[in-house]
């Protein structure tokens, strides 16, 4: 990524040239004035001169600027990156590329991601031995794209074990592999060749599916109208309470566990095919320590999530397909119990593919790898009663 980022900064005049006049300022100071570029072009002029100046720092200013991504804005990281490839550039072809310290910072897991691949792709031109030493290490790594690195370096040498009947030697290898997969494309390559040879995957389990759910609707959402209307559920959750819901009907509280292998619920098949209808789902998810992690959601219908009654995110948008990880919410969780409520919306359109009334959610650390709760299922513990609607942020 960080290649064709830093090729379009060139093509923009923005990586620059070794005739560029030094003026005197530290490198400390060259990336606090780039790190101040705004995106609404406060700080350009100031930033288009430091990054000049910065470009004929020497190679070992190089640390300090990866050092910067930790602080910078996506902005201001795209123009490190092209003052980075310069001075790399110019120290490649010098012959003074030492990629010692770019090793040491690629391995030390806690830096900035994108500042650790640019760091490796660079390591590469001075020591292409480094990916065999180094990618095989990074099975579990915090940045996908070396776990993905990882994962298909197993899944090469399994489909050979596969291919040269070494049965065995391919099962333990892929299930290798699958311990550090986090995108689907490669879970799905690792799967069936396990699955034929006999071997159970639980799928829910390791992207860390949510499945177990109390399920209550249909409410109104006749125009759409229903989105910002706070329902009960938004205001309590009493399970043995009912309402009025869409029409004339009264709704209740019900259970519903999914056994599709990615999660879906699908609502109109768990209740039934309204249109113009709000259904909220709730759950409980037990967290071993207070930690940060991704609440990752799929679905086509217009939707709200809060957890321990704080919105989190709201989208008011309706069939524009639905993927894995479509959505990607960070939020906190608190030790012990957490309560999750969901609002899925479905509005009136008849077309086939308007049908869709479902989602999907999982819990999982930044890189993708699944979050699963503390010992005991949603299924096996009640949720309790609890207010959960607050103030939207």
């Amino acid at each position: 990524m960080n290649r064709f980022v830093c090729a379009a900064l060139a093509a923009m005049g923005l990586v620059f040239s070794a005739t560029s006049a030094v003026v005197g300022a530290t490198p400390r100071e060259l990336i606090a004035r780039i790190q101040a570029v705004g995106m609404e072009g406060t700080g350009h002029a100031p930033a288009i001169a430091a990054a000049k100046e910065l470009s004929q720092a020497p190679v070992a200013a190089l640390p300090e600027i990866l050092r910067a991504f930790d602080t910078a804005s996506p902005l201001a990281a795209n123009w490190l990156c092209g003052v980075f490839e310069t001075i790399a550039d110019r120290a490649l072809q010098q012959k003074q590329l030492d990629g010692r310290p770019l090793e040491a910072f690629v391995v030390e897991r806690s830096n900035n991601a994108a500042a650790r691949r640019l760091a490796y792709e660079w390591l590469l031109k001075v020591d292409p031995t480094a990916a065999d030493r180094l990618i095989p290490g990074m099975l579990q790594d915090a940045s996908a794209e070396f776990r993905r690195d990882a994962v298909a370096r197993l899944l090469t040498a399994g489909t050979k074990a596969l291919e040269d009947g070494a049965k065995d030697d391919a099962a333990k290898t892929l299930k290798q592999a699958l311990l550090g997969a986090v995108d689907d494309d490669q879970v799905k390559a690792i799967v069936k060749p396990l699955r034929d040879l006999g071997e159970t995957v639980d799928l829910q389990k390791h992207f860390g599916f949510v499945t177990n759910w109390k399920l209550i609707g249909p409410f109104d959402n006749t125009d759409k109208k229903g989105f910002d209307v706070a329902y009960p559920p938004e205001k309590e959750l009493k399970f043995d309470a009912k309402y009025p819901g869409k029409g004339d009907m009264e709704v209740a509280w019900t259970e519903f566990a999914t056994e599709d292998e990615y999660g879906t619920v699908n609502l109109a098949k768990a209740l039934a095919p309204h249109k113009g209808a709000i259904t909220y789902a709730t759950t409980e998810f037990l967290s071993p320590a207070a930690q940060s992690v991704e609440i990752r959601l799929g679905t086509p219908n217009a939707w709200k999530l809060w957890v321990n009654g704080e919105l989190a995110f709201a989208r008011d948008e309706y069939h524009r397909g639905s993927s894995l990880d479509q959505y990607k919410v960070p939020v906190k969780l608190q030790a012990g119990r957490n309560v999750l409520l969901l609002k899925v919306c479905q509005n009136e359109q008849t077309e086939d593919w308007a049908q869709d009334w479902k989602y999907q959610l999982r819990v999982c650390t930044k890189s993708g790898s699944a979050v699963l709760p503390k010992g005991v299922t949603t299924s096996q513990r009640e949720i309790g009663d609890v207010r959960v609607a607050k103030e939207g942020r």
